[in-house]
């Protein structure tokens, strides 16, 4: 059976994988993120996820036969201050009340970049998935009580809508998994192009449904 590596600290790209029956292995990249600052954010999406992809691949306790899979994600959001600019982790509880102050009322774009190299063969296919976000008018106090948890300070765009985020955002156009971190449909796409059955990558039991004889 084809490993499938997953490229990522996030234990929210983890459990998404696992909730669509993959239990993947984990080897976290250590890339340096910032070799591509300065790109917008399409662009520097894609080509982080692409660099976390090769670095993992390329190590030598990477299976070599693996499909593995590197994301990233961050928020465009056309706001004054914030246009063009990649919004990944915020890190400082200041700069996500800052960010929360120019989100509240309006809406965004995540942008997911996802590329899965296949290590038997050296193949690589990438892409990048969008979805539109829009955020709920949040209150100085609501900003200021959702900044404290610390929830906001680690995850691309300063929110998460499987969290304590997720009365926050107000409604989503487009595939909500891309949100939390890794498009199910485009990564299908992405394995499919490389020759590979998404449905073979299936390590849950229940994804296996038994055979059963036809009632007479």
């Amino acid at each position: 059976m084809t490993t499938f590596v997953l490229a990522s600290q996030s234990p929210a790209r983890l459990q998404t994988l696992r909730n669509a029956g993959i239990e993947p292995t984990v080897i976290v990249s250590g890339v340096d993120e910032s070799v591509l600052d300065g790109l917008p954010p399409r662009p520097i999406a894609l080509g982080l996820a692409q660099l976390k992809a090769r670095a993992v691949a390329e190590r030598d306790d990477c299976p070599k036969d693996a499909l593995v899979l590197g994301c990233d994600s961050v928020l465009e959001l056309d706001a004054p201050g914030y246009r063009d600019l990649p919004l990944g982790k915020p890190h400082t509880p200041e700069e996500a009340t800052r960010r929360w102050q120019a989100m509240r009322g309006r809406s965004g774009v995540l942008v997911s970049g996802h590329a899965v190299i296949d290590t038997a063969t050296g193949r690589e296919e990438s892409a990048y998935a969008t979805t539109t976000v829009h955020f709920a008018d949040l209150s100085d106090e609501e900003i200021t009580a959702y900044v404290a948890t610390g929830e906001p300070l680690q995850v691309a765009g300063a929110f998460t809508v499987d969290g304590l985020g997720g009365a926050f955002v107000s409604g989503i156009e487009g595939d909500h998994h891309n949100v939390v971190g890794v498009s199910l449909p485009l990564v299908r796409d992405l394995v499919s192009s490389l020759g590979h059955s998404w449905t073979a990558l299936w390590t849950r039991p229940d994804a296996h449904p038994t055979t059963q004889a036809p009632p007479r």
